[in-house]
């Protein structure tokens, strides 16, 4: 919740979307979790969810942050995946991951929303013109 409230009060709409899509999955999540001894398919869709919304921002943004959102909530669904193919995994383990994923994630957003106004003071003229889809420099 807090990391959502500095993005909102600090963060640019990149920012704020990964931060309602958190949010979002945050909630979703509470209402389709069940037993941590069996795989979490309805937490799997969400976590889908999301990281199609994070990949999507990483698409379009000029910052770094979003790659390393993307990366950490890529191993949160590969955590689902390895549990589903693997019945061995404990029900603590899988739980454990899925937080720790969770928190760097949350991490990932509170810290990009924190220094997101020290980079629209540093932005140039030319930076901010860049067409839509320019690479990264």
């Amino acid at each position: 919740m807090g990391v959502c409230a500095l993005a909102t009060w600090k963060g640019r709409d990149e920012e704020r979307l990964a931060a309602g899509g958190l949010l979002a999955g945050w909630a979703l999540t509470r209402v389709t979790y069940s037993d941590p001894s069996h795989t979490q398919w309805g937490v799997l869709a969400v976590d889908i969810s999301l990281l199609w919304l994070l990949g999507w921002i990483a698409l379009r943004s000029r910052r770094y942050w979003p790659l390393f959102a993307v990366g950490f909530h890529l191993l949160a669904v590969f955590t689902h995946l390895a549990r589903s193919l693997d019945s061995s995994l404990g029900g603590w383990a899988y739980v454990t991951a899925e937080i720790i994923w969770g928190y760097l994630l949350a991490f990932v957003i509170g810290y990009a929303a924190w220094t997101t106004p020290g980079l629209q003071v540093a932005n140039t003229p030319e930076v901010d013109s860049a067409p839509p889809g320019d690479t990264r420099r």
